[in-house]
């Protein structure tokens, strides 16, 4: 296709075009025969010129035009004769008579229609050929069938099931051969059910007998057919289900009911009723009081050389070996689970029977299981066999942990008994009441070693009778009802301290105190365990500024020496135990001894691939006996423990523990093995001890500062309800404090006690000297409110007094005894007082900021608190 001119270009009209336009553009009265004329004139002119143009042209190049033009004759000249030739050809193919193309198409035509027949013929021989082999077949299958000729039947319905199959395709959908086919299920079936009969007779299990005949007559048979041939001609779906049955009935009869119950199996041959020979394996139970434990064994010996020898040899090739393979798992695994792991011995004089026991296993795994069953078996009875002793010591560690758990949880649904263990403590003491040694830093307050135990170990002393002194005089004086020391009373605490009654004056409170009697049963001997004191009076009227010695009775550590030397005495303090802490020092103790009887008896000897010695496992039970008290314990008695008395008591417990576990350390021979495990048990013992000592203290701890948080400060105490207010938050907090002290004392060695009931009277008394000190401002009418509030405690000291003929030794157990005593006295003393007990040196518990703030909030700003405070500031007087 030319490329386009485009629109803006001039066009070259050719004159056709030109003539054209003219014709168009002519009107009908400008249409004429000169318009006419002068159109042809130019279409004349036009051709001429083309034609001038055509001659030149050829003249131009005449040489090279007359080759053309007779290269186009004759070009013409062929065609014409090759259109004569396909002429004749066509006439000579396609002719109606005589072309080629009709007469070879009627040729095979009819040699198809020969083709076709002789196909037919053929298929048709071929397949009544195969119909009449077919039917001999069939013929053949229902005689051997009628005749009881089971086995060769088997093969003719196999060879007819495969002419069936190779049938001729015209021949499927024929309903000659459905009927074949129809006839060949109804007889194999016929078949199938006749060898089932036959297996089911020649093989009969039941919970009594196993029957097994070689030969066996099937109906309208005329000779028995032999067991191989029946099992070798049952099909295999139906023989599988037949062999799993029987492996069924026999694991359930006659292996695992060896072990359930007593039984006996006999071996037998006899004919039955119609003479045909059978083999029985008969089954009779024992009587239940039969405790021969090696008879299972001989039972499953017994019935595998009875399948050995009458059934496994007929057993056809598919499953010769597969069936008794599938019997060596499960007889390994009754062994086990119903002989081996239930009759391990609990007591160790029983495992030699037991190890015998074992040795039979082990030789019927090496016979039957691996020689006779399963030659590729992994040795499931050996296997744990070589590893019996630890199976054992995992046993009786099994029994031994839940016997102690049994025991705890026992030991909660019921009241506790306890005993009384000693504590023992060396003590340098002074032949006579002197003074000994004391530093300054430690004369107003031990240090906080007391918080825990004194090391040495305690004996329980159960026997030992009035350890608290219960009947001394005193008791019959006060009508006091002895306890008893191998059991915990419960009194009611009121009763015991006047508690409820109506809260007493603080005189009171200080007269009830002589009446309480000493639960350690001790004589007056004090000055023997204690440092001398001297008393320092206090009066209770605010003193003159030269007797500021105060008239009531404190104790305080006097500087000095002994008058004589020291000597060490041994003491022993008792405290309350439970019985259950015996019981599992005991349950400990006897595993200990139990590991070692198993390893010094060499009944299991030391394996070469084994990392443990004999009763090592057993042995380590002990440990694990420790721990588990410790971890059930505090969840069981969870609703127990929330009472003072209880918690120290548990306290007690882990501490005797410890004490127990450490004399079992040093002195029991033969825990080497787990001599570390001890230790570490006796050291989380003791770290329990203290731990749970100290959270007894802190609970009471958080309880008196909550009481104490009710009184607001001890602030605007001049307002009598105010007053009345933090009076009863005061009386509250000595109610509690006696209600803990009389549960702690019972319980508490007399060292603890005195340190646990020091520590919770001392929080008290820091947080009341704590309010009162940050009082800015206390008017006169507050000061005396404030220190009767104050003395009200005063009756405390009762707490440290064993002998009401000796000073007390509060200061001992509480630091702040002395600075709370002056506080009270200070609250009512004039300057002159304040200044007198500042330069003789009784305020050095004070810190000068603290006397400081405290006259300020006492007195008036005057020139005599300026100075007072000028005083204070510079310190306290050196001596």
């Amino acid at each position: 296709m030319p490329f386009p001119i485009p629109d803006h270009l001039p066009r070259q009209l050719d004159i056709s075009s030109n003539v054209l336009s003219k014709f168009d553009s002519v009107t009908l009265q400008s249409l004429n025969s000169s318009f006419a004329s002068s159109c042809r004139a130019e279409l004349d002119e036009s051709i001429r010129l083309t034609k001038t143009k055509i001659h030149d042209r050829i003249c131009a190049d005449s040489s090279s035009f007359q080759r053309q033009l007779s290269s186009a004759k004759s070009l013409k000249e062929r065609l014409d004769t090759l259109s004569r030739h396909v002429q004749a050809l066509s006439v000579t193919l396609s002719d109606s008579k005589s072309g080629l193309v009709p007469v070879l198409l009627e040729a095979l035509e009819a040699h198809q229609l020969l083709a076709q027949e002789s196909l037919n013929v053929d298929v048709l021989s071929d397949s009544l050929s195969h119909l009449s082999e077919c039917r001999a077949q069939l013929d053949a299958l229902q005689k051997l069938i009628d005749a009881g000729d089971l086995p060769p039947a088997v093969v003719a319905c196999h060879a007819l099931s495969s002419l069936l199959i190779l049938v001729p395709g015209p021949l499927k959908d024929a309903s000659v051969v459905s009927e074949m086919q129809t006839r060949l299920r109804v007889l194999s079936n016929r078949m199938e059910e006749l060898l089932s009969d036959a297996y089911t007779k020649s093989v009969v299990v039941n919970a009594s007998e196993v029957i097994i005949k070689p030969f066996v007559l099937v109906p309208r048979s005329l000779k028995p057919l032999p067991l191989s041939s029946i099992l070798s001609s049952i099909s295999s779906a139906s023989l599988a289900v037949h062999l799993s049955t029987l492996r069924r009935d026999i694991l359930t009869y006659y292996i695992e009911c060896s072990f359930d119950q007593p039984t006996s199996l006999t071996v037998s041959a006899m004919q039955d009723t119609s003479g045909a020979l059978m083999h029985v394996l008969s089954r009779f139970p024992l009587p239940p009081n039969t405790t021969d434990t090696g008879s299972p064994l001989v039972n499953v010996s017994t019935a595998l050389d009875f399948l050995h020898k009458q059934l496994f040899p007929v057993l056809p090739l598919t499953h010769k070996h597969s069936f008794p393979r599938s019997l060596s798992k499960p007889i390994s695994t009754a062994i086990l689970v119903r002989l081996l792991i239930p009759g391990l011995p609990s007591q160790l004089e029983a495992l030699p029977a037991f190890l015998q026991i074992v040795n039979k296993a082990v030789d019927l795994e090496d016979k039957y299981i691996v020689g006779m069953l399963d030659g590729s078996s992994e040795r499931d009875i050996k296997a744990w066999v070589n590893n019996v002793c630890t199976h054992y010591e995992r046993q009786r560690r099994s029994h031994i942990l839940n016997s102690a758990r049994k025991l705890i949880i026992q030991s909660i649904s019921s009241s506790e008994p306890t005993f009384y263990a000693q504590l023992p403590l060396l003590q340098e003491i002074p032949d006579k009441a002197g003074l000994a040694p004391s530093d300054e830093g430690n004369a107003w307050g031990l240090d906080d070693d007391g918080q825990s135990f004194n090391a040495g170990s305690s004996r329980s002393a159960p026997e030992e009778e009035n350890v608290w002194g219960f009947d001394d005089d005193l008791q019959e004086e006060t009508g006091t009802q002895q306890a008893d020391p191998g059991e915990v009373i419960e009194e009611d605490p009121g009763d015991a301290w006047g508690w409820n009654d109506e809260e007493p004056a603080p005189e009171e409170l200080v007269q009830a105190e002589d009446t309480w009697d000493d639960p350690w049963g001790e004589e007056p001997a004090l000055s023997e365990v204690t440092p001398a004191v001297r008393t320092v009076p206090v009066s209770s009227q605010r003193p003159p500024a030269n007797s500021a010695h105060a008239t009531q009775r404190v104790s305080r550590p006097t500087d000095g020496t002994s008058r004589y030397p020291p000597k060490s005495v041994p003491i022993t303090e008792p405290y309350l135990v439970s019985t259950l802490a015996k019981s599992i020092i005991r349950t400990v103790e006897d595993a200990l001894h139990e590991g070692q009887g198993l390893s010094s008896s060499g009944i299991f000897p030391t394996s070469s691939t084994s990392t443990t010695t004999p009763g090592t496992l057993i042995m380590q039970s002990g440990a694990l006996v420790l721990d588990l008290y410790r971890a059930v314990y505090p969840i069981v008695a969870a609703a127990r423990l929330v009472r003072p008395g209880d918690v120290m008591k548990f306290s007690n417990n882990c501490y005797w523990l410890a004490e127990e576990v450490g004399r079992l350390v040093a002195h029991e021979r033969g825990v080497l093995v787990v001599r570390d495990k001890l230790e570490e048990c006796k050291s989380v013992l003791q770290v329990l001890a203290d731990s749970w000592y100290q959270d007894g203290i802190d609970i009471q701890r958080t309880a008196l500062c909550d009481i104490l948080a009710s009184a607001k400060g001890f602030t605007d105490t001049s307002d009598q309800d105010r007053y009345d207010d933090c009076e009863m938050s005061i009386s509250r907090v000595v109610r509690e404090i006696r209600s803990t002290a009389n549960a702690w004392k019972p319980v508490l060695p007399k060292s603890k006690y005195y340190t646990a009931v020091g520590a919770i009277v001392e929080v008290s008394l820091q947080r009341i000297l704590e309010n009162i000190l940050a009082i800015p401002d206390i008017p006169e009418v507050e000061s005396h409110k404030l220190s009767e509030l104050c003395r009200i405690l005063a009756a405390l000291e009762g707490l440290f007094i064993e002998d009401f003929s000796e000073s007390s030794f509060v200061v001992s157990y509480v630091p702040s005894w002395l600075k709370f005593s002056y506080l009270s006295e200070l609250l009512e003393a004039s300057m002159a007082d304040l200044t007198y007990l500042f330069e003789e040196g009784a305020l050095v518990d004070f810190e000068v900021d603290e006397l400081a703030k405290l006259v300020r909030a006492l007195f008036a700003d005057t020139p005599l608190r300026t100075s007072t405070l000028d005083k204070i500031m510079g310190g306290h007087p050196v001596r």
